[in-house]
């Protein structure tokens, strides 16, 4: 049996998009990937990233917005950066650990201009389902990455 891959997923506030793959992880990926998310800053969790994976059965209401400085001593075999600013502001890690940028889009951003809250929420769930997607070919997709 191998061991588990330790997999951080960070973006920007670790309010949504990473918050999204963790869950997500968790949810497909428990016996072969310890998932967590950070953040380069904390802005909370976002009620409508919330929202939408309940939506697909998928619980992060117990998940918290957390600081990459938690994880400075955690040892992680790959920190997956899920938005350009994390991905330019990534911290180093230590040489064992693997930096991986899969970028996804922005669905607050998204949802701000959207004339309707269902139309906003339809960003949040393109994204979660396009995450979701991402988080299905894992960890084969890490293992080639290498």
């Amino acid at each position: 049996m191998t061991k588990a891959l330790n997999v951080l997923f960070l973006c920007t506030g670790n309010s949504c998009r990473s918050q999204m793959a963790e869950g997500w992880c968790r949810h497909l990926k428990g016996g072969l990937i310890n998932a967590c998310s950070a953040g380069i800053e904390t802005h909370g969790l976002n009620p409508n990233a919330v929202r939408v994976m309940a939506e697909a059965g998928v619980d992060i209401n117990g998940q918290r917005s957390q600081h990459i400085d938690e994880f400075k001593d955690t040892p992680l075999d790959y920190v997956i950066t899920v938005c350009g600013h994390a991905h330019e502001s990534c911290p180093v890690f230590s040489r064992s650990t693997q930096v991986i940028h899969v970028g996804f889009d922005d669905p607050p951003k998204l949802a701000k201009d959207a004339p309707t809250e269902e139309e906003g929420l339809d960003h949040y769930r393109r994204v979660r389902d396009e995450i979701r997607a991402f988080i299905e070919t894992l960890p084969t997709a890490l293992i080639l990455e290498k």
